[in-house]
């Protein structure tokens, strides 16, 4: 059990750190691109984007990071690891509503919606679709990449203390 422990808090680690170097790109560098781009460039950009992302690599990662990560939680407790197991169970609660409800409550729609849209031939129609999306859509990302990144850093301190519990026997 103690094997099948560490093995799933590896993997809770890498899952929600690819989850959180996602989102965290998208603040460090795509939005800021597409922002510095001519509006309906930057709305097809997007546009595309969205599309692509509902691929076979992404969608692991996105829906499956809770229950790897309520995994791990469940071996920790096994292992009588409580410290880690609690970790690992605030984790996968965090990105759960924090990442992937956040997501498909707020950023998706806002997705979908700039999906039906034409982009117009007026370049101030445009500015004004991207102005009305863009920072709504960037302030929501900021809390999902907030979110993954205490997920990850609880991760990692579950990790910690389920070593520390099964290397001393002390939870």
């Amino acid at each position: 059990m103690k094997a099948l422990a560490r093995v799933s808090a590896v993997a809770a680690i890498g899952f929600s750190g690819a989850i959180f170097g996602f989102f965290y790109a998208w603040i460090c560098s795509t939005m800021w691109g597409l922002d510095a781009a001519p509006p309906d460039v930057a709305i097809q950009a997007m546009q595309a984007m969205n599309a692509s992302v509902r691929n076979a690599t992404f969608a692991p990662i996105f829906f499956a990071t809770p229950l790897v990560i309520a995994m791990a939680a469940t071996f920790a407790w096994q292992s009588c690891a409580p410290k880690a197991a609690i970790y690992f169970a605030l984790a996968s609660m965090l990105y759960l509503c924090g990442g992937l409800v956040l997501t498909m409550v707020v950023n998706v729609p806002m997705n979908e919606a700039l999906a039906n849209q034409v982009i117009p031939g007026d370049p101030q129609k445009a500015q004004d679709i991207w102005q009305a999306y863009s920072p709504r859509w960037q302030r929501f990302n900021i809390l999902r990449t907030i979110a993954s990144g205490m997920t990850l850093l609880l991760c990692a301190l579950g990790l910690m203390a389920l070593v520390q519990t099964t290397e001393t026997g002390r939870a």
